[in-house]
């Protein structure tokens, strides 16, 4: 599967939006990609996990997502590789390994996330596995809007993609769409609680 066939699964499910948004790393974007909408066939999910699994060459021992927009891709991408799939959640303002999951010491973590941006959640990830003796040994997403090829290549991990999408993003007090006062104020469409942003934020 090429990175055109999996843009035009995102437009044909929805889960390619235009307009004014906040994204969950606070910044503020024209564009933004709900991959909810993108999962909800389970037979396009299978699809798309079984293309990323295709392109990940580390060997893992069980695959780990952030709650909850990447509940279900860590969970199609494990079913792709023949492992397991735990998720983070946050309890307080913390990424945490609730609901039992447990994992073995120096186990290998695959780290999927559905669009990465800033990569902050799967760092945040990578907190919660070192915390619990588990190592990373790779990245998976299906969209990566970071502008970079390899967003942690600082942590020297391999980092897997479907797609790799230029979509532009500012911090809210350099938003244009804010200035420009037309474009409404922010809406926040992602699963992080937080409260509405107002315009010119």
């Amino acid at each position: 599967m090429n990175q055109e066939q999996v843009l035009e699964l995102c437009r044909k499910s929805g889960a390619m939006l235009e307009g004014h948004f906040q994204l969950s790393s606070g910044r503020h974007s024209d564009r933004y990609f709900q991959c909810a909408l993108l999962l909800a066939d389970p037979r396009r999910a299978e699809q798309l996990a079984r293309a990323v699994a295709l392109k990940i060459d580390q060997t893992a021992d069980i695959v780990v997502g952030p709650a909850l927009g990447a509940v279900i891709w860590a969970h199609e991408v494990a079913r792709a590789l023949g492992l397991n799939s735990f998720f983070t959640e946050r309890a307080g303002d913390k990424f945490a390994m609730r609901r039992g999951f447990q994992l073995e010491p120096g186990a290998k973590v695959l780290v999927v996330e559905d669009v990465l941006t800033t990569g902050g959640s799967v760092r945040e990830v990578f907190a919660v596995l070192r915390e619990n003796g588990a190592v990373p040994v790779g990245v998976a997403s299906i969209v990566n809007r970071s502008g970079v090829e390899n967003p942690f290549a600082a942590e020297k991990l391999p980092f897997t993609c479907l797609a790799q999408v230029d979509v532009q993003s500012w911090l809210p007090a350099e938003c244009p769409l804010c200035a420009s006062k037309t474009a409404g104020p922010a809406i926040k469409p992602g699963s992080r609680p937080g409260a509405a942003v107002k315009q010119g934020a």
